[in-house]
C-alpha cells in the first residue's frame, strides 16, 4: 500500500496540479476535507483560512473527478500539448538569406596501411575515401559493426545492432556512388543513434525496463533524413533510462577513457561509440546537458542546436518545451555535415523554426569579437588552466575576447520545474501503473522519484517559471546585443550557463580542450546566438584546428 498512502498524502488537486489517486485509483475516494486541504495548502508554503479552505471543497472535488474522467483517454508519448514553447524574443529578426554550404577543402585523404586507424578518421576524411572509390561503404560498415561487437562487452553502448539494415543501407550507396549519384560527405558513412528515435523494424526501448521490448512503426524524422543523405544506421546506442545518467536496463555505459567510470548522460552510448572509434558519428539529444555532459567526459565534439532547430517527430518525448536533438562526433565540422542533413521543418513537429544554416568555414579569427564570462572563468574550478588556455589560443588566433557576464538575479536551477512537471506528464501512464517500479534507479535522484514528486508542483509555479523563462529570453538576447557578439565561451559547468541556456534554447558546441590529472579529457563550451549554428561552429573549427586534442583517442586493448 505504498502508493496508496502517497496518493493520500495531498488528496485533491490544489490548484489544478494533482489528484487523489495521483499514483493508484481509489474506490471510493476519500473525502476532500478542509484538514486535507490544509495539509496540501502547507506542502506549497501557502496559507489559507478556515472559511475559504471550506469554500474550496465543492471546486477541489469536482476537479478531481475531472481528472480521472480526462485519465481515460489515452495519451500516448508522442502526443504533446497543445502549447509551443518559442525561444525567439522580443525584437529579433531572424535572417532568411541562405547561402551554400560550404566545407573546408578535403585535402589528400590515403587509405592507411594499418586499417585499425579508420576508427578515428573524421566523417571528411572517410567521406573523401568513399567518394574516391578507396574504400565501399559496406566494406567500411563491416569494420565498424566489427569494432561494436569487440569493444561493446567492455562499454555497454550498444542496444540493438542494425546490423541488417546497416548492410542493405551500405550496399545501396555503393550502388548509387558507383553510378555517379553521390549524395554528399555522409554518404555510405556508418552512424549510430541514441535509443529514443524510433526506426522501423527494431526496438526503441528509451534505456528503460518497462519499454525495453518496446517497437514503434515508424522512423523517426532525424532518421529518415539521414536515410535520404546516404548515411548507414549501424547501431541504436544506450541512454541513461527514459534519458537520465548512463545506467540502462542493461548496466552502465562506460567511458572508453576511463572504463572503470561511467560515460554519464543521457547520450551515454552515442559518446562513448564515437570516443571509441566504434561509430565515425552519432545522434544525441540534450534537455538539460544530456549532449554536453557526455561530450565532456568522453572527449568528442557535440553540438546543441537551437531549441527548434530540428524535428523531434519520432523522439521520446521528456520535455516538450527543452528536448533538442544534435550530433556527437569527432571534429566540429563533423557536426556541420550531420546538423546540415537534419535540421529544418517536416511538417510533423509544430515548433521548429524556419531558419538557413549558411556554415562555412573562417579563413582567420582576426578581427573576430568572441564574448566570454569573466567571472566564472576567473573563480576556481577544476581544470581552470586548460580554460586560460583556450582563452589564450584565441587571442592568439587573433579574436578579440568581450568580457560580459549572463543575466543574473534568475534562480535557474529552481526554473527546471518546467522539465519536472513536463518530464512527469510525459510518463504520467508509466507512474499511475505503478511500472515505474521496474525501472533500474530507484534512488531519491533519479526520474521515479522526480516524477512522483512533480505531480505536486501547482499548475500557478510551473506557468510562473515560464513566465521567469520569458523575462530570462528577452535578457539573454539585450545581453548578447549589448556585447555585440554572435559566440561566446563559458567554463563547460560554469557561471550557471549550462542551466540558463537549457531554458532559453540557445545552441552550444562542446569540445575537448585538454586533459585533467587523471587523465581524462576535459572540455569548453562555445555558446552561439539562436539560429546561428553556423557561426559558432565556424569560431569552434578555428579555435579546434589550432589545438590537437580531438586527435587524441583511448586505448581500448
Amino acid at each position: 500500500m505504498q502508493k496508496y498512502t502517497k496518493g493520500l498524502l495531498l488528496g485533491a488537486g490544489f490548484l489544478g496540479s494533482f489528484t487523489l489517486g495521483s499514483f493508484l485509483t481509489i474506490h471510493p475516494p476519500r473525502p476532500i476535507t478542509t484538514d486535507l486541504v490544509n495539509q496540501a495548502s502547507e506542502i506549497f508554503g501557502l496559507e489559507f483560512t478556515e472559511a475559504e479552505r471550506d469554500s474550496m471543497l465543492t471546486e477541489l472535488t469536482e476537479a478531481r473527478e475531472s481528472y480521472e474522467k480526462i485519465r481515460k483517454v489515452d495519451l500516448s508519448n508522442d502526443v504533446a500539448p497543445a502549447l509551443e514553447f518559442n525561444p525567439i524574443p522580443t525584437g529579433f529578426t531572424i535572417d532568411q538569406t541562405r547561402k551554400p554550404f560550404r566545407r573546408s577543402p578535403a585535402g589528400k585523404v590515403v587509405l592507411p596501411k594499418n586499417q585499425e586507424e579508420l576508427a578515428y578518421y573524421t566523417v571528411s576524411e572517410l567521406s573523401e575515401l568513399i567518394r574516391t572509390k578507396q574504400i565501399s561503404s559496406e566494406d567500411l560498415t563491416k569494420f565498424f559493426i566489427a569494432r561494436l561487437k569487440k569493444y561493446d562487452p567492455k562499454l555497454h553502448c550498444v542496444i540493438t545492432l542494425t546490423e541488417d539494415l546497416a548492410l542493405a543501407q551500405a550496399r545501396k550507396a555503393d550502388a548509387e556512388i558507383k553510378a555517379g549519384k553521390y549524395r554528399g560527405p555522409l554518404h555510405g558513412i556508418p552512424y549510430g543513434a541514441k535509443d529514443l528515435l524510433a526506426t522501423k523494424g527494431y526496438k526503441t526501448t528509451w534505456g528503460a525496463m518497462p519499454y525495453k521490448d518496446q517497437t514503434l512503426d515508424l522512423d523517426a524524422t532525424v532518421i529518415k533524413r539521414l536515410e535520404e543523405a546516404g548515411a548507414v544506421l549501424c547501431a541504436k546506442l544506450t541512454l541513461g533510462a527514459l534519458a537520465w545518467g548512463d545506467v540502462w536496463f542493461g548496466g552502465m555505459t562506460r567511458n572508453p577513457w576511463a572504463p572503470e567510470s561511467g560515460s554519464s548522460g543521457s547520450s551515454a552510448g552515442s559518446a562513448s561509440a564515437v570516443s571509441a572509434g566504434l561509430v565515425p558519428f552519432a545522434i544525441g539529444t540534450e534537455t538539460l546537458g544530456s549532449i554536453v555532459s557526455p561530450s565532456t567526459v568522453c572527449g568528442t565534439t557535440g553540438l546543441r542546436p537551437t531549441y527548434g532547430r530540428v524535428s523531434r517527430h519520432g523522439a521520446m518525448a521528456l520535455s516538450w518545451s527543452m528536448d533538442k536533438i544534435g550530433p556527437i562526433t569527432r571534429s566540429v565540422e563533423d557536426c556541420a555535415y550531420v546538423f546540415n542533413a537534419i535540421y529544418g521543418p517536416d511538417g510533423q513537429d509544430a515548433t521548429i523554426i524556419e531558419a538557413p544554416f549558411n556554415y562555412a568555414p573562417l579563413q582567420s579569427l582576426k578581427g573576430t569579437r568572441i564574448g566570454y564570462l569573466k567571472k566564472a572563468f576567473d573563480a576556481e574550478y577544476p581544470n581552470k588552466a586548460n580554460d586560460q588556455a583556450t582563452l589564450e589560443t584565441l587571442r592568439k588566433l587573433g579574436a578579440e575576447l568581450v568580457p560580459m557576464e549572463l543575466p543574473s538575479g534568475y534562480p535557474a536551477g529552481d526554473m527546471t520545474i518546467i522539465l519536472s512537471a513536463e518530464g512527469a506528464a510525459a510518463f504520467d501512464e508509466l507512474t499511475r501503473s505503478n511500472r515505474d517500479d521496474l525501472m533500474v534507479r530507484q534512488i531519491k535522484n533519479a526520474w521515479p522519484n522526480v516524477f512522483r514528486a512533480a505531480r505536486f508542483i501547482p499548475a500557478v509555479e510551473y506557468i510562473q517559471a515560464n513566465r521567469l523563462r520569458t523575462k530570462l529570453i528577452q535578457d539573454m538576447y539585450k545581453t548578447l546585443k549589448t556585447a555585440n557578439v554572435d559566440v561566446y565561451l563559458s567554463p563547460t559547468y560554469g557561471g550557471g550557463n549550462l542551466t540558463i541556456t537549457n531554458l532559453t534554447g540557445h545552441p552550444c558546441v562542446v569540445l575537448p580542450n585538454g586533459f585533467s590529472q587523471k587523465g581524462t579529457p576535459t572540455s569548453i563550451t562555445f555558446m552561439g546566438q539562436l539560429m546561428k549554428e553556423d557561426k559558432v561552429l565556424a569560431v569552434a573549427k578555428a579555435y579546434q584546428d589550432a589545438t590537437d586534442h580531438h586527435r587524441k583517442h583511448p586505448r581500448l586493448d
